[in-house]
């Protein structure tokens, strides 16, 4: 894991993605050809720095029009590293005591947990169709 310092510009945005993408494709066993990469349209996303790395990296990024459902699996994991963190009876001391806890709950994550969100899309997207793009239980 790569800690944010500040508040993330598409620099340092970038930066992360140099170390923390490739790193989780090889360590998922995930052949590059095959990868296509999900993000939303904040600006550090969608800008000229970002789109000129994916391009010199040949990814696939996945087109994402504005004001669509957010049906990114990865907000789901993030509940679920939330759950794991308010186990603990103590609060962390301090940021570097959070981002300890956060690295070893991120770490501890069973691959079944991430394999199971990738299985539901389907069902996310049959719902959102349902919903005509409103709202869903996801």
């Amino acid at each position: 894991m790569t800690e944010v310092q500040g508040r993330m510009d598409a620099e340092q945005y970038c930066d992360i993605l140099k170390v923390a993408v490739k790193e989780s494709l090889e360590k998922l066993e995930i052949p590059l050809e095959q990868a296509i990469f999900q993000q939303d349209n904040d600006p550090k996303h969608t800008s000229k720095l970002a789109q000129k790395w994916f391009q010199s990296q040949h990814f696939t990024v996945m087109e994402w029009p504005a004001q669509s459902p957010d049906l990114n699996p990865i907000e789901h994991l993030w509940d679920h590293l939330k759950c794991q963190l308010k186990k603990y009876d103590d609060p962390p001391v301090g940021v570097h005591g959070l981002w300890d806890r956060l690295e070893v709950e991120w770490n501890a994550i069973p691959p079944e947990v991430c394999q199971n969100l990738i299985e539901s899309m389907p069902r996310r997207v049959a719902a959102v169709i349902r919903a005509k793009g409103g709202p869903t239980k996801y």
